[in-house]
């Protein structure tokens, strides 16, 4: 069980330390702790898994019920780098883990796995109480002094060398729930290798026209969204900054890249289909009718009259533009709005257990790492798989001459 405690005598001996609770961190933190060493867990904040509870507001998504192989490919680039890791905990050990928490889930008609009690704060609260370790709070980690790490301390500054040192500090976006990014600095001056933070899974700025104000807040489901060649379902939701939701955060990393985004606002009808209803509009009908008896509501009819005005007069040009609807935005919403950011620690710059190469004894977890994944419970179980890897290979590192304690 955690043991929290406060201020830490001056001749503590530190075996494991571990930066940051949340689900890279505690994973890595019970780990260590199964594997036989001493574990003391910090965290910047006055509570533990302050962005692990913020995701369970909107269900804690765990992960995502498919075959492993289908899974990784999710990851992209980094697939073949977290393949290993995904592979050891996949989806069904996912769910075995929140069942073994005592944890109730359910799968969703998607695919998506889910805590019945469709919160983060009773799978948290049961897993701390789980992980043997000491926890110290309002911990926060200022960077190196030598080989030794620098705290700010309820009790002061406070310096650190453990025997070895598990960082999940996560990536660059929700700073005031702890991932702020701050800790690239103190790598780089090692000579760490990092590429640059970029959000993932964000919203899109958008300059509306005045009609639009009063869709703002209102849900765009059953749509098609096209970027770089791919193409999903799902919805979005209009907002006054722009667009957002679980649908656009599937194609955001190719419009971040500058690929255009285009919508099917009737994803169930072709086009040729839709030409034929149109051409057969009674004369004095109006086109809001008209578009209305084809299906579209009044969500989707305003975003047509926002990007294709003028609408053409053409059947088979309005048909066309019903389907593949140019989006037109000023790029993405700032890093810290997105739910998860790209760049961080690079694949060459860690062994392939995970520790730093130019910081021996160090390893990374979670966030930190150069990844990135579509929310639909990739995220969370890649920060799980990563923290137990990193884990795993810190229980068994041993330097020459490791030395614990306190460090200045």
């Amino acid at each position: 069980m955690i043991e929290q405690i406060g201020a830490a005598p001056q001749d503590d001996k530190i075996d494991a330390l571990v930066l940051g609770t949340g689900p890279a961190g505690l994973m890595a933190a019970e780990t260590l702790a199964q594997a036989g060493r001493r574990v003391t867990l910090v965290d910047a904040k006055p509570s533990a898994g302050r962005k692990f509870l913020m995701a369970g507001k909107s269900g804690l998504n765990l992960t995502k019920d498919e075959p492993t192989a289908r899974f990784i490919k999710a990851y992209g680039a980094a697939s073949d780098w977290l393949g290993p890791m995904l592979e050891q905990l996949d989806p069904i050990e996912v769910m075995a883990f929140a069942e073994d928490l005592d944890q109730p889930i359910f799968t969703g008609s998607t695919g998506r796995v889910f805590p019945k009690a469709m919160k983060a704060s009773p799978l948290l609260r049961a897993w701390l109480r789980r992980i043997e370790a000491e926890l110290r709070l309002c911990w926060r980690w200022t960077g190196f002094e030598g080989e030794a790490l620098s705290f700010d301390t309820p009790n002061g500054s406070r310096c650190l060398l453990p025997a070895v040192t598990v960082l999940a500090l996560g990536g660059a976006s929700w700073a005031r729930l702890g991932s702020d990014g701050a800790w690239a600095t103190w790598l780089a001056e090692k000579g760490v290798k990092l590429a640059p933070f970029q959000p993932s899974n964000m919203g899109f700025q958008v300059t509306w026209s005045d009609h639009m104000a009063p869709f703002f807040g209102s849900p765009v489901k059953n749509i098609g969204l096209s970027a770089g060649g791919k193409t999903y379902r799902g919805e979005i939701v209009i907002s006054q900054p722009g667009l957002e939701g679980g649908g656009l955060y599937a194609v955001s990393a190719a419009m971040r890249e500058g690929k255009s985004l285009r919508l099917d606002l009737m994803p169930d009808r072709d086009t040729a289909a839709l030409a034929v209803m149109l051409a057969k509009r009674p004369r004095k009908q109006t086109l809001t009718k008209a578009l209305t008896k084809l299906g579209l509501d009044s969500a989707k009819r305003s975003l047509l009259q926002e990007f294709g005005r003028p609408l053409p007069d053409d059947s088979k040009a309005l048909a066309g533009l019903i389907k593949a609807l140019p989006i037109r935005h000023d790029g993405p919403r700032p890093l810290d709005e997105a739910i998860s950011t790209a760049g961080g620690v690079m694949r060459e710059a860690v062994t392939p257990g995970l520790m730093l190469k130019e910081i021996p004894g160090v390893f990374v977890a979670g966030e930190m790492l150069d990844w990135e994944a579509p929310t639909g419970g990739y995220l969370i179980t890649a920060c799980f798989a990563t923290g137990r890897w990193a884990g795993q290979h810190a229980a068994r590192y041993s330097p020459d001459a490791a030395s614990s304690g306190s460090g200045c």
